[in-house]
């Protein structure tokens, strides 16, 4: 595990990047509902939905609220580690804490009366978008709901920051980080793999994935793996995920890696299963685990964890790509 230090040196530059000047504004950026207009640099910035207030924290800008954590927060504070951390490099105690579990809580984001709302990686639907709006101005995803990688997510918030340029650079950043860790790892580019969204240990007769529209198989992606062939046919606009029932499982034959939660409990169970088994990531033990840890929360990647967990994440996906040789 990286050091705050080692982590976040290469935001330096960035993190003391002059403000925009009013007169970069207003920004009117285009997205899924329409058009938002930005009409001076906002000074308290609130998101919500998940991580999207890892961008202006990543560019040196505190929240005045941002969404708590609801998967992979080993201490129950409400924060992942590389939020704490960043929070600490940045001298900022945690802000307010939306909490989501059932749904966007309109009441706690007006309370921080804040000048813009991120919400480019989310699943708003149009009438959440209107209500946010109500409260000052909002940057939605583009394309569809839970379907914003994490480049798009960094440009898209950026922007409504009037920072783009610094955006740019810290998608520059990442993806020279990323391009070093495969460097070191070969065994894992030319690769296909799939990502399982959730294998029940009760029910295996239906195998439910990540279509290539979702941001953890573009992660894959970016990692030098390839979508399997089954992925990309069920891989349409508009949809994160698809299925297909177990009796069809030859369909994943030319599946070399499968990323999934869970535990060896539900390998043992899809390796007793006539189906499942049959699947050759299965019978060569090709797969990558994850739990409710800090590697299986960053397997959807965002700015902040992808330096914090790509080394140990890269490392799994290695140790199966030798598996599946």
């Amino acid at each position: 595990m990286k050091t705050a230090v080692a982590v976040f040196a290469f935001w330096l530059g960035l993190a003391i990047a002059p403000p925009s000047s009013a007169e970069d504004f207003p920004v009117t950026i285009e997205h899924a509902f329409g058009t938002t207009t930005v009409p001076y640099r906002p000074e308290r910035v609130a998101t919500v939905a998940w991580a999207n207030h890892e961008v202006p924290l990543a560019l040196g800008i505190v929240p005045v609220g941002f969404a708590r954590a609801n998967f992979g927060d080993d201490d129950d504070d409400g924060l992942l580690p590389w939020v704490s951390e960043r929070l600490q490099d940045l001298g900022a105690d945690t802000p307010p804490l939306f909490d989501e579990g059932d749904g966007i809580d309109f009441e706690a984001v007006a309370a921080t009366r804040p000048d813009i709302i991120l919400a480019a990686y989310s699943g708003l639907s149009r009438s959440e978008y209107e209500t946010l709006t109500k409260i000052a101005p909002v940057i939605p995803y583009r394309d569809g709901p839970w379907s914003t990688g994490w480049r798009e997510m960094i440009r898209l918030n950026a922007a409504g920051l009037g920072m783009a340029a610094e955006g740019e650079d810290l998608v520059a950043s990442i993806e020279a980080q990323i391009s070093d860790v495969i460097a070191r790892h070969p065994e894992i580019v030319g690769k296909s793999a799939m990502f399982v969204t959730h294998l029940d240990i009760r029910d295996l007769s239906v195998i439910r994935f990540y279509s290539a529209n979702d941001p953890r198989v573009r992660f894959l992606e970016d990692l030098g793996l390839q979508s399997p062939q089954a992925v990309l046919e069920a891989t349409v606009p508009g949809r994160y995920s698809g299925e297909i029932s177990a009796e069809k499982i030859d369909a994943f034959g030319d599946v070399d890696i499968v990323v999934t939660y869970g535990g060896q409990a539900l390998f043992d169970r899809v390796r007793e299963n006539l189906l499942t088994s049959r699947m050759k990531t299965v019978e060569n033990g090709a797969i990558v685990l994850l739990g409710n840890d800090p590697v299986g929360t960053a397997a959807n990647p965002t700015p902040l964890s992808i330096p914090w967990v790509l080394e140990d994440y890269v490392a799994r996906l290695a140790d199966a790509a030798r598996k599946a040789e």
